[in-house]
């Protein structure tokens, strides 16, 4: 068998049978897909002609397409660590720069909420961050392919998948093999599983698999409408003191944006053949019509957008993610349908667990997402919050139609910037109605949203890891004086990106 598999206990697996006995046959198999660094102009079905998805395509189309999905904070290990837990990056307490995931609030993710009620519970690939005293958590999970840090794109580099190498030397497709083999094992076991894969692509650096060498040799790719640094001016400045502003020369956006797209797409590519690999086994082992498929990434990427590279900004092209999910057991017909509701990356966990019918716990901050896949025009948020407390700290309000964002002063004397934008209008953000005399009274609205947010982060963020203190910087009514003393505040930094 080409995965690891943790025996389960004879008490473990009598508590499994004990609480599915009635309920077995409801509850769905679970299979979650994250890609890394994914933008919503990779993909098909987001309108980008220039692309090959054909897998995603028809995932959305047999299933339901979010078009205001967001991530609550867009860096990987953030991304994460929410993702788990349902629950914003400060009351996780888990980003670069600010130190690992704490036991507790491990313990209440969806994988051991899940493992506790019987289902089979499988990840591999970047895990992305540690638990304190208990590392990638390899113990929670019944088959387990994770690998620590960023992992390596050629297979036999990840110890713990280094048995596919032979035949899949590049990892994105390895992880399609894991999942058929966790698929089968399950099928065989008989219990219901939750398959949750993280793909390395197409992260840089770039690194595609060269059988797919041939899928967009010579091909051209058109430059997003905001391309360039010439839709930057109205943006903070201190979104330009960071590595994102660096990158668009030192990745080659302006001087070959075709070349790095060509490889960029060819990466996302390898990742819609391991989606197939894993519906095909589904089909095969006769449990595609109870399972659920989730398709989404831990952040999107900044292609040249606004004359950035990378990601963490708060804007659409990093923050805005593809997520398409199917669940062919929904009674809401037709398909190939989309929602324009609100939804976030805290939501993932509450989803999960509401799809094995388990109860949502009062510490996740999001909602399940299965009220919209049955009704695409009700649901969602009314409002989410990004963060950003990687370099240049900003904090961000997004309602349905409108995004706010508060820049603190970020050193160099920089006074704090604020940025607004009205996302029904202007969804490439060309415009910054900060200073808008007939916006003013929809400004003053979010502004007061804002502050409400910074209220909530002041209330709730965990007591360690520096998350406090950002209170305060992000708090607009406190002086830049108490700012800085704040800033000047020694930090523990325990991991570095």
């Amino acid at each position: 068998m080409n995965i690891i598999f943790k025996t389960l206990t004879v008490n473990a697996l009598l508590l499994g049978t004990s609480l599915l006995l009635s309920a077995q046959s409801k509850q769905p198999n679970i299979v979650f897909l994250l890609s890394d660094d994914q933008s919503t102009y990779s993909v098909g079905c987001y309108g980008n002609s220039d692309v090959q998805t054909p897998q995603m395509d028809r995932l959305g189309a047999e299933g339901l397409i979010f078009d205001k999905h967001y991530v609550s904070t867009a860096i990987c290990m953030a991304s994460r660590a929410t993702i788990f837990t349902g629950m914003y990056e400060y009351k996780t307490g888990t980003n670069f720069y600010h130190g690992n995931m704490q036991a507790e609030v491990w313990e209440k993710s969806y994988p051991v909420l899940l493992r506790g009620a019987g289902y089979l519970t499988a990840f591999a690939g970047k895990f992305g961050f540690e638990v304190e005293g208990k590392g990638l958590c390899a113990e929670d999970f019944d088959f387990w392919g994770g690998s620590p840090g960023q992992t390596h794109y050629e297979t036999a580099l990840n110890e713990t998948m280094a048995k596919y190498a032979a035949d899949y030397p590049h990892s994105t497709l390895s992880y399609g093999a894991f999942g058929q083999d966790v698929i089968k094992e399950s099928v065989k076991l008989g219990k219901p599983f939750c398959l949750s894969i993280s793909f390395k692509a197409p992260h840089k650096p770039a690194t595609p698999d060269p059988r797919f060498d041939a899928i967009y040799a010579g091909k051209s790719f058109t430059k997003p409408d905001n391309f360039g640094r010439e839709f930057s001016d109205h943006l903070a400045p201190q979104s330009k003191l960071d590595r994102q502003w660096a990158r668009f020369s030192e990745w080659d956006y302006d001087s070959d944006y075709g070349g790095v797209m060509q490889i960029y797409h060819q990466q996302v590519y390898a990742i819609d053949v391991a989606l197939g690999m894993i519906r095909e086994e589904l089909e095969r082992q006769g449990v595609a019509d109870n399972t659920v498929i989730i398709y989404t990434s831990d952040n999107g990427f900044l292609c040249g957008s606004h004359g950035y590279g990378s990601k963490v900004l708060p804007l659409e092209e990093s923050s805005r993610v593809p997520l398409m999910i199917y669940d062919p057991r929904s009674t809401a017909l037709p398909r190939q349908r989309r929602t324009r509701q609100l939804t976030c990356n805290i939501d993932f966990a509450p989803t999960i667990l509401s799809l094995a019918g388990l109860p949502i716990p009062d510490n996740m901050d999001g909602q399940s997402l299965l009220p919209i896949l049955e009704n695409p025009d009700q649901g969602g948020h009314e409002q989410i919050t990004l963060v950003n407390t990687w370099g240049s700290a900003s904090l961000s309000v997004v309602t349905p139609r409108y995004k706010y964002n508060y820049w603190w002063q970020g050193g160099d004397g920089m006074e704090p910037f604020e940025e607004f934008f009205d996302l029904e209008k202007d969804p490439s953000e060309k415009v910054n109605l900060a200073k808008n005399p007939e916006y003013a009274q929809v400004f003053k609205k979010m502004q007061k949203a804002y502050a409400d947010r910074v209220a909530m982060w002041q209330s709730d963020a965990v007591p360690y890891n520096d998350y406090e203190r950002y209170g305060v910087l992000y708090d607009p009514e406190l002086s830049l004086s108490a700012k800085d003393a704040a800033s000047q505040k020694p930090k523990k930094q325990r991991r570095k990106k």
